[in-house]
């Protein structure tokens, strides 16, 4: 069978591939979910979205943003977000459903990319969900001055996140569009030694008064390549809860705070714009 319409498709669909400013990008369906896909570019999975439940979160990382939006407010409660990186929109999905009448901005800078999504996995034309094609840090900076409850980073470019969103200077402009006691939570890729993710830690430690990282235990070990949550917030963050949640998660995630977090990091200091390097490129068995 031939391309889906409208995220309508018969059994047996085939996937949808097209070429996005960052690569060949493919909607795979999900062959045990009716209307639900799995977006991979350039051989690297980045989204999944069940357009039957948008409340459905399959990856382990996305799963585990999802307990950080639950924690920001209660199911229900409209909420004010902000999402570098917009991949499938499945956040931005989940939020809506979760929480509707919330107002989102998503900044995804591969216009193509949103022009497939937009066709093929169509949002809810009842949320209010604004998709600009620009820049993260170009679309940060148009957020107005503590709009967001919530800032979440999910943006990698080549299966790496850009130098320019690791450093010092662009917490400043995510505090400055966060609300007083907003939370910003990031989507880190690393693996052994795990340099990124410990000078990650520090930058976000430089700026914030308290964090939370959550992570594959054998990721934090350095054991293999894999995702880690950092979680950022001037004020107390609910790490009980964030612990029961992720520990219950079907590939269960481990919670690091306070000093053992700071211990963590082993003396690295925080990344500056003139520093920055992006994060590393995954092995090639990271997604076999």
């Amino acid at each position: 069978m031939g391309k889906s319409r409208s995220g309508r498709r018969r059994a047996g669909a085939e996937a949808v591939v097209e070429s996005v400013d960052g690569g060949l990008a493919e909607l795979i369906p999900d062959r045990e979910r009716a209307r639900a896909w799995t977006l991979v570019i350039d051989g690297a999975p980045q989204s999944h979205v069940d357009l039957d439940d948008p409340a459905y979160l399959s990856f382990e990382y996305q799963r585990r943003l999802g307990h950080v939006i639950d924690l920001v407010a209660p199911p229900g409660r409209p909420v004010h977000a902000v999402h570098l990186g917009g991949g499938a929109l499945t956040l931005a999905r989940y939020v809506a459903a979760t929480r509707p009448r919330s107002t989102q901005q998503v900044v995804e800078r591969d216009a193509a990319l949103v022009r497939l999504v937009r066709r093929e996995l169509p949002l809810d034309p009842n949320a209010r969900i604004r998709v600009r094609s620009v820049d993260a840090r170009e679309g940060l900076a148009k957020v107005p001055d503590g709009w967001a409850d919530l800032v979440i980073t999910d943006v990698f470019s080549g299966a790496r996140t850009p130098a320019h969103l690791t450093s010092t200077e662009f917490l400043d402009d995510v505090r400055r569009a966060l609300k007083p006691g907003g939370v910003h939570a990031a989507n880190l890729a690393d693996g052994p030694p795990l340099t990124h993710l410990r000078g990650q830690i520090a930058t976000a430690a430089a700026r914030f008064e308290q964090l939370a990282l959550v992570a594959d235990p054998t990721v934090l070990r350095g054991k293999r390549f894999g995702n880690a949550v950092l979680v950022a917030s001037d004020l107390p963050l609910p790490v009980a809860e964030l612990t029961r949640r992720a520990a219950s998660d079907p590939h269960p995630g481990r919670v690091e705070h306070g000093r053992t977090l700071t211990d963590f990091t082993g003396g690295a200091v925080p990344v500056t714009d003139l520093a920055a390097v992006a994060s590393p490129a995954p092995p090639a068995s990271a997604f076999t």
